[in-house]
This record gives C-alpha cells, sequence and structure tokens, in this order.
C-alpha cells in the first residue's frame, strides 16, 4: 500500500512544489519554510547540540505547539540532559515555538513526508524517540523511523469527528502506518476509542489528558495582563468585548452584536481576532461598512502607534489573542456559528471568562463540555440568543464573575496531563 501513496504523493507533489514555489517569489510567504521542508538548510540549526539522549518534538502549528510546550518543560524536569529538537510544520507554529518552548535545544521544520526529504531529516536529527502531538499520521516518515530503530510516541493525541470519518473510510491504509506507533497517549476516552478504531493497538494506548490545561494555567499571569493594558493604551472605564477565531459568516454577527452592547453602554469597545489572519483587510472593511471606521490594528500597535479613541482593536498578528482575552468583559468564540467544528474556548477560560459559541463544536466537544458543567460555556443557536444571553450576563456582573471563576478553576483542576506524558516519552529511551 505504501507504494501506491508514494505514486499519488509524487503525482500531488509536482504541482504542489510548483503552487509553493511560485507563492513564495510572488509573495514571499514560504520563504522561511519551504527549503527546509526538503531538508535543506537545516544542519546549522543541528550544529551546536551536544552529547545526550535526543528526543525530537513535532508539533504542526500554534495550537500544537501550546500543548507542546508544557510537555518539554516537564522533560526537561526529568531529565535535563535530554536534547529536544523541536519541529512545527508552519511558520506561524516556528515562531510560536521560538517564543514559547524554551527547554528545546533547537527548533527546525517538519519535512515533506517524501522519501528523500525523511532521510535527511532523519540522519541530520538522529533521535532516539520521536513524538508527534496531537494527530499528524505521514506513512513514509514513520515506516523510517521504524526501519532506524527510532521510538515513536504520540502525546495529546485527538481525534475530531471529521478527522475520523476520513481515517475510518481509509482504515485498510491507516492501520499499517499505526504498526509503527509504539504508544499513544489520547486526550480522552472517545480520542481513545476512535484511534482504536482505525487501526492502533489496544495495548499501545493510553489516556492521558489534555496537557493544553497545563499550558494554559501556566500562561496566565498579572503581569501579562498589566503588560496588555499598558500596550493596548486601556482606559480604566472601557469593557472589551472579544471576539476570537471568527470565521466568514460570523463577523457581520459579532459586528450586529457589538453595535447593541455599545449602544447600552458606550464604554464597550469591540476588539475582533478573525482565525486567519489574512483575513484583517476584508474584517476591517466590514467594521467600515457597518459605521465602525475607527479601528488600529495591532500591527500598528506594535509599530508604535498608540491607539486613542478608536472603538474596535483588530487582531491582525499571531500570537495575540491569548493576551487580548485577559481585557474581556465577555466572549465569542468563532468557528462555531458556522460549520468550522468550533475553536480553542480554553484561552478564554484561564483567564477566567465566560465564553459564549455557536452549536457546531464538534472538534472541542469535551471542552465545551467541562465549561458548560461549570457555568463558563454558553452554546447559542444563532445572532439572537448571543445578544441575549450577553445582555442577561452583563446585567448580573456577579454572577459574570463566578462562572467565570469557575471555568478558570475546571481549567487548573485538569492540570498534570503534560507531566503523565512525559512519564511516557522518558520510557522509551534507550
Amino acid at each position: 500500500m505504501r507504494i501506491l501513496y508514494n505514486i499519488l504523493l509524487w503525482i500531488v507533489a509536482v504541482p504542489g512544489l510548483l503552487f509553493f514555489l511560485i507563492k513564495m517569489l510572488l509573495t514571499g510567504k514560504y520563504r522561511h519554510s519551504f527549503l527546509q521542508k526538503l531538508g535543506a538548510r537545516q544542519k546549522p540549526l543541528l550544529a551546536g547540540i551536544g552529547p545526550g539522549p535526543r528526543i525530537w518534538i513535532h508539533a504542526v502549528s500554534v495550537g500544537e505547539v501550546t500543548a507542546a510546550q508544557p510537555v518539554v518543560a516537564a522533560l526537561k524536569k526529568q531529565r535535563p540532559e535530554v536534547k529536544i529538537i523541536f519541529s512545527t510544520s508552519t511558520e506561524t507554529g516556528q515562531g510560536m515555538a521560538q517564543k514559547l518552548v524554551s527547554g528545546a535545544d533547537a527548533f527546525i521544520y517538519f519535512p515533506l513526508d517524501i522519501s528523500f526529504a525523511v532521510h535527511r531529516m532523519l540522519s541530520l536529527v538522529r533521535p532516539d524517540v520521536f513524538v508527534l502531538v496531537e494527530t499528524e499520521l505521514w506513512p513514509n516518515f514513520l515506516a523510517s523511523c521504524r526501519a532506524r530503530g527510532v521510538r515513536v510516541v504520540l502525546a495529546n493525541g485527538r481525534i475530531s469527528p471529521r478527522s475520523f470519518d476520513r481515517y475510518r473510510r481509509t482504515r485498510f491504509f491507516w492501520k499499517r502506518a499505526l504498526a509503527d506507533v509504539n504508544e499513544a497517549g489520547m486526550i480522552s476516552q472517545v480520542d481513545a476509542e476512535r484511534i482504536c478504531a482505525i487501526g492502533l493497538a489496544k495495548d499501545k494506548i493510553q489516556v492521558m489528558g489534555n496537557a493544553k490545561y497545563d499550558a494554559l494555567a501556566s500562561l496566565v499571569s498579572s503581569q501579562l495582563h498589566e503588560d496588555t493594558v499598558r500596550r493596548f493604551g486601556v482606559r480604566p472605564e472601557e469593557k472589551f468585548f472579544v471576539a476570537g477565531s471568527t470565521h466568514p459568516g460570523e463577523e457581520d454577527i459579532v459586528i450586529r452584536v457589538y453595535r447593541a452592547l455599545a449602544d447600552a453602554d458606550p464604554a464597550f469597545k469591540l476588539i475582533l481576532a478573525p482565525r486567519h489572519v489574512e483575513r484583517a483587510g476584508e474584517v476591517q472593511a466590514a467594521l467600515a461598512r457597518a459605521g465602525f471606521p475607527d479601528i488600529i490594528r495591532v500591527s500598528e500597535i506594535r509599530a508604535g502607534r498608540r491607539r486613542a479613541a478608536e472603538r474596535g482593536i483588530l487582531v491582525d498578528v499571531i500570537g495575540e489573542l491569548f493576551k487580548v482575552y485577559s481585557l474581556a468583559q465577555i466572549v465569542y468564540c468563532g468557528g462555531s456559528l458556522v460549520p468550522r467544528g468550533g475553536q480553542n474556548i480554553l484561552e478564554a477560560a484561564a483567564w477566567g471568562k465566560v465564553i459564549f459559541y455557536g452549536p457546531s463544536m464538534e472538534d472541542f466537544s469535551q471542552e465545551a463540555a467541562l465549561l458548560e458543567a461549570a457555568g463558563a460555556g454558553v452554546r447559542i443557536s444563532g445572532e439572537r440568543e448571543l445578544l441575549e444571553g450577553m445582555q442577561r450576563l452583563l446585567a448580573a456582573p456577579e454572577e459574570l464573575r463566578v462562572r467565570g471563576e469557575n471555568g478558570r478553576a475546571a481549567v487548573r483542576a485538569n492540570m498534570g496531563a503534560a507531566g503523565r506524558y512525559a512519564v511516557m516519552i522518558v520510557k522509551h529511551l534507550a
């Protein structure tokens, strides 16, 4: 089956590589990662690593980096002599990793699943253990690890309903790829059952919880909040409605809800963070059409522009959403009023905020259940429920505070998974 996979891979790869090359030349996008993904220009990044056991940890992008950070910290605490090589697939993930993962000894890009790139990178890194954060299966890479005697461990494993449907339809193929995985630590029993149904042997699976709880709880601090207040020029009387990780079809709803909140209380301001920052231009245009031209972008604040009386702040850079949640009076989390499966609601909960979201939360169903039980998660069916639910809670500030604090407590109560993952990983070292 892997022969067929490689034939199909090359059929897709040739036009795909041309697309990335053209995109890089025209826009500059991928210029930092294109050659590295083919195994080039990575050797100097690994040159300074000294002797000791090597663990290669791979986190695809920003979300996986967040989960990996406390696992790296726990590994370094348990085994300080271990050398950690940290890879990402995306440039935004790479930037986040270099800021967040202080325990890594080197940062690289993960290779494309093309044999020559895979072999070159494994020869350069020479890992004893490879750790895959969450779930991204690359058959050539996994097979090469097995051939070289590299132990493969899945940490913070999760399989969304949509991914599960895709994997299940081609189970005959993924069962063979999963045979190269030595052990899998899954977030929940549901995730464990799904990966077992796809083909991983039951005796290789453990349920260990979600390391993101450790990451978010450890990142929350009064200093970070105060720095954000200062950078954004927040005045004492201001209140913020933060809409995070929004998708097309949601911004117009958010803007209308904000208008109603601001009409009732002019102290309310809007912070809007589209899920994909490259959409910032179209989101700003939507705000202007709705009568809110007075918008400042976070990139402008970073460049030195001081915020004045603007009613809106547009988050157009990666790495700021978690911080701005600390400013929120109330939160809407996107990808949920459109059929996108939801986005990460734990970030706002870690700051003690009540989060509203729509019915499409398939990818974050367990997190939603946890926060709903604590009263900090509010599921709504549409625009009217969103506005009325927010108005009701804003009229009851003590209830809003208590429910938010209950959500924060629920996040903290679920800490500890990172240490368990570190123990699992360490036992695979020779």
